[in-house]
């Protein structure tokens, strides 16, 4: 009985299961959903509870809904908001190839400045959390957990809540993807580098050199994640041979 979950409320169903299909391509930008009727009955869902998972996606940019006409498929990439990259981070297996180093363009972006702004105006805070670093177990869990929990940690004392709302939208592929990642020796040697010059800046509250430190930190991660990325392919084939 522990392991039981509850199961999806139907318009929570038909919803991922649309979204699924626009994802792997069922239904590209530009085209057209099936009537509501026929829909519907595809998904074994009553029309009403359709309209109200249609309600959302409309919302969230994935849907152009017409009243009396055929609703359209957009293209998310340019018509949605901060829930549709949430929503892409629970479709892994139809995800971009470019999708994580695109992510990880965004973080290099981001990253200094939430930096800069957290060892300006919470030393204190930042100092706490950086020093458990030293008794981080040599595994790609417990890396993983510790990054994921300094980054937010970041993101909320750097005062700017958006930051937080943005890097909580992945939360479950950020877990995912720094397990593979913190998979390699070499990532968690690095990491482990970034974190103590990080903590170095931060008890002298030298702010421009957090901000140095997290963007040299954040290019690096791109490359090494491409060395993941590398290691993850030649298994793959190893495995098919």
């Amino acid at each position: 009985m522990n392991n039981w979950t509850p199961p999806a409320r139907p318009a929570d169903y038909a919803e991922k299961s649309i979204v699924t299909a626009i994802v792997s391509g069922d239904y590209p930008p530009g085209s057209t959903l099936p009537a509501e009727r026929e829909l519907a009955g595809q998904l074994g869902v009553t029309r009403p509870t359709l309209r109200e998972a249609l309600q959302r996606l409309a919302r969230d940019g994935w849907l152009t809904i017409r009243q009396g006409k055929p609703t359209i498929v957009n293209n998310f990439w340019r018509e949605g908001g901060l829930n549709v990259l949430g929503t892409l981070a629970r479709h892994e297996q139809q995800m971009p190839v470019d999708f994580v180093p695109n992510l990880l363009e965004v973080r290099l972006a981001m990253a200094p400045a939430y930096t800069r702004a957290a060892v300006t105006n919470d030393p204190v805070a930042v100092e706490s959390l950086l020093t458990r670093y030293r008794a981080l177990q040599d595994t790609a869990i417990a890396f993983a957990t510790f990054d994921w929990a300094l980054h937010r940690m970041l993101t909320i004392a750097s005062g700017n809540p958006i930051y937080t709302l943005i890097l909580n939208g992945f939360t479950d592929l950020y877990d995912k993807m720094a397990r593979h990642y913190f998979s390699l020796p070499g990532n968690r040697a690095a990491s482990r580098a970034f974190y103590r010059a990080l903590l170095e800046a931060c008890t002298r509250q030298d702010a421009d050199a957090a901000e140095e430190i997290s963007r040299s930190a954040m290019a690096e991660s791109i490359d090494l994640w491409q060395k993941v990325s590398v290691s993850a392919q030649a298994k793959v084939k190893e495995s098919a041979d």
